[in-house]
């Protein structure tokens, strides 16, 4: 089982945001989990940094009160996009991301705003649909420097996390828009299923070169 609550205090911790006392994802945390995770985030023992975007929806299917723990691969994801479905058809807005070095995707503001908004009670379905559309246009941005300052304007949607159907309308929509051309899968998983035809097929090719 995995625990999307300790990750999104985590996540909380490293933005240098507050643990609020009625902060859903504190109150799934137990006194001894709690303890545990302090002492580990003080110290810096046990703290592997993640660039993962999957991990970042983990948390804030937390910080949303949707999923605290798992017993299935992506599941805190999955249930979170279905949160977002049901508030897709209003115009709810979108969570803004800061862009560092590299062009690099920075979560605090969204994760600040993302706070502000539930302490005013915002409901988690429109929460969850804010994020969703909050990295879509992240996503949209990402790729419209990349053109600025190299040129592209073929961009493929791949990874885990455009096994998420909504993510991936919400980006292709926005891209093309924008005038990129957009691959998405149709025969092969964006997922580890994709990535394991990949491997069998380098496997599959190197093979035949020895037998040659």
């Amino acid at each position: 089982m995995a625990n999307p609550c300790r990750l999104a205090l985590a996540r909380l911790w490293a933005a240098g945001l507050p643990w609020e006392p009625d902060l859903p994802s504190l109150l799934a945390c137990t006194d001894a989990e709690l303890f545990v995770l302090r002492q580990q985030l003080e110290r810096d023992v046990a703290c592997v940094p993640t660039s993962s975007m999957g991990r970042l929806f983990d948390a804030v299917s937390s910080l949303t009160g949707v999923c605290h723990r798992t017993t299935y691969e992506a599941q805190a994801a999955l249930e979170l996009e279905a949160a977002a479905t049901e508030a897709c058809g209003a115009d709810t807005g979108a969570y803004p991301f800061r862009f560092g070095a590299g062009h690099r995707m920075e979560a605090a503001p969204l994760l600040e705003a993302l706070l502000a908004d539930r302490r005013r009670g915002t409901p988690a379905p429109v929460l969850a649909a804010r994020f969703h559309r909050g990295v879509a246009r992240a996503v949209a941005e990402v790729c419209r420097r990349a053109r600025r300052s190299a040129g592209p304007t073929t961009v493929a949607l791949t990874g885990g996390v455009f096994a998420n159907g909504l993510l991936e309308e919400e980006c292709a929509a926005l891209l093309d828009a924008d005038g990129f051309t957009v691959l998405r899968h149709h025969e092969v998983p964006p997922n580890d299923g994709g990535l394991a035809l990949g491997q069998l097929m380098v496997a599959g090719t190197a093979n035949h070169h020895e037998t040659e």
